[in-house]
């Protein structure tokens, strides 16, 4: 006998389990209408809940609607006594990117640990009576998805469950949702010359963060012997002509909550199949005398850090995440696995090889992974994080300049101010015989700049209900400011704003009238345009 699959319905359907798909479904509800969740994640909030604690907020005054709730509820958290389990408060350094964590002033609190960011998205979920179906994993096959004049009618997931709506919205990290329904896309880096851009393509000795190779260091076995061949962790390949697109993205890695108090601290483990000659170039660094590995422990409440990558060789594992975009999830497990035993040998390199300095090996004993983060993991992040994958090609692509603050961009839904922060690429060897890092940009735009309503929007002759928050319309470089978590949380809300207001008005989102939406969204406290945030 065949079984009957299960269909489930709603007005919405969200696909994602990130922090936009949560900001979006809260706000289905509060607009009457019905929706599902449907995450191929266990648990909620993506990167925001996944370690990402130190926020990238750039200029706080443009976050509005349930973005800004979202870290008032977290200030709400660590005004209760209790939170404070391993620090007190005023041992904190109340320190934040350009803002002091804790806002009083406006009741916001920036800067969190990776579990209570989590509860807060559970809160929403409880709150609001959200349906939300986990492990659930989009049918990326033929038959995954059925469409009809236009229009996504359903989609399967790996367990045979049917999805059916009247709207849906991606709100993955890889737009797997957005790609299975026909719409165009771009991966990789486009040549300067698609968009008349300055930093996007290759970028061969532009440093803007300190990531790259500061001395000569010799990429060979046998310093300064190419027949010897390359050290691990060096591409062969040359790099590229300067503004000549790629398909190369950007370097993912995963963002450690650490703890330095020695009741919540586990020693870092050694990872199977270590090997320490892997991390012979970090060694070399340090031999030339680098000593910044610790620049980047970002403080977040309870003697936590936020653990990011920095230097020429730090977390960010280079080169080695270019088809997770479009691979197979059999082939995405692997990659992230292979990201989680470069990192945690990394992490085991430092605290245990006889070749990191005294100083620096004294040091990280003081560190391990926080005991009472990721609990069900191991205590490491259940999510890697995907700077950036498959991205739209839709109604308007943001471009540098919009992204720079530079131009007026039509029909505004949400803002971002973040520089344009895009992580280095490949790490390849120079003529002179040297190893370099490529691609590490951070360009601070003039001022907040407003996103459009057509860079959430596919063109309406390939798909007409579907929006597209996180997997946004954008060019690669203006995608670097675009792809902060406040941001995602702010275009999640809009885009379930549209999907609404699309059913009421029977029409499709690319034909909502835009005073429609934007009446709305300032009703919501959206901040549209730098004139209205202020």
């Amino acid at each position: 006998m065949v079984q009957k699959a299960v269909v489930r319905q709603a007005d919405v359907i969200i696909y994602g389990g990130t922090s936009a798909a949560v900001t979006a479904a809260v706000q289905v509800k509060k607009m009457g209408k019905s929706v599902i969740i449907v995450s191929p994640d266990k648990h909620l909030g993506g990167l925001s809940s996944g370690g990402l604690g130190f926020t990238d907020t750039g200029n706080k005054e443009v976050i509005g609607g349930l973005s800004r709730e979202f870290y008032q509820r977290l200030y709400q958290h660590y005004q209760q006594k209790d939170s404070w389990k391993w620090q007190k408060p005023e041992e904190y350094g109340n320190k934040g990117q350009g803002t002091p964590a804790i806002d009083g002033t406006s009741r916001t609190m920036w800067i969190f640990e990776p579990h209570a960011a989590e509860q807060v998205f559970e809160d929403f979920v409880k709150e609001y009576k959200l349906t939300v179906y986990r492990d659930e994993w989009l049918d990326r096959s033929a038959k995954g998805l059925t469409k009809q004049g236009g229009s996504i009618r359903s989609f399967r997931t790996l367990s045979g469950a049917v999805y059916q709506g009247k709207m849906f919205i991606d709100v993955t990290y890889e737009g797997d949702l957005m790609a299975a329904a026909g719409v165009k896309y771009h991966v990789g880096r486009e040549a300067n010359s698609v968009y008349g851009e300055k930093w996007n393509g290759v970028q061969k000795g532009v440093f803007q963060h300190g990531h790259h190779f500061k001395t000569n260091i010799s990429p060979y076995k046998i310093p300064g012997d190419p027949a010897s061949g390359l050290l691990p962790e060096i591409s062969a390949e040359q790099p590229g002509e300067n503004g000549t697109g790629d398909n190369k993205v950007q370097t993912y890695c995963f963002r450690m909550c650490l703890s330095n108090h020695p009741d919540n601290r586990v020693p870092f483990p050694k990872p199977e199949g270590y090997n320490p000659d892997r991390y012979e170039l970090l060694a070399r660094v340090f031999a030339a005398g680098w000593r910044e590995t610790f620049d980047k422990y970002d403080p977040i409440p309870n003697r936590k850090t936020d653990t990011n990558n920095h230097g020429p060789f730090s977390t960010d594992y280079l080169g080695k995440n270019y088809d997770y975009p479009e691979a197979t999830y059999a082939r995405r497990k692997q990659i992230i696995k292979d990201h989680e035993l470069y990192q945690k040998g990394l992490m085991y390199f430092l605290s245990n090889d006889p070749r990191v300095p005294a100083d620096v090996h004294q040091a990280m004993q003081q560190w391990g992974l926080a005991k009472d983060e990721f609990t069900d993991n191991g205590n490491w992040p259940h999510q890697l994080y995907i700077r950036e994958a498959r991205r739209m090609l839709g109604v308007f692509v943001m471009k540098e300049a919009d992204a720079l603050g530079k131009t007026t961009v039509p029909q505004p839904i949400g803002m971002g101010s973040y520089s344009l922060d895009a992580h280095n690429a490949q790490r390849y060897v120079k003529p002179d015989g040297f190893v370099q890092n490529e691609g590490d940009i951070g360009v601070h735009p003039d001022k907040p700049y407003s996103i459009a309503y057509g860079s959430i929007l596919p063109k309406e002759t390939e798909c007409n209900n579907l929006l597209v928050p996180v997997c946004v319309s954008s060019s690669h470089i203006a995608y670097g400011s675009i792809r902060m978590e406040p941001v995602f949380m702010i275009l999640g809300q809009s885009a379930a704003t549209a999907a609404v207001l699309s059913i009421d008005n029977k029409v499709s989102p690319q034909r909502l009238p835009y005073e429609t939406l934007s009446r709305v969204l300032l009703n919501d406290k959206q901040r549209l345009t730098l004139n209205a945030a202020n």
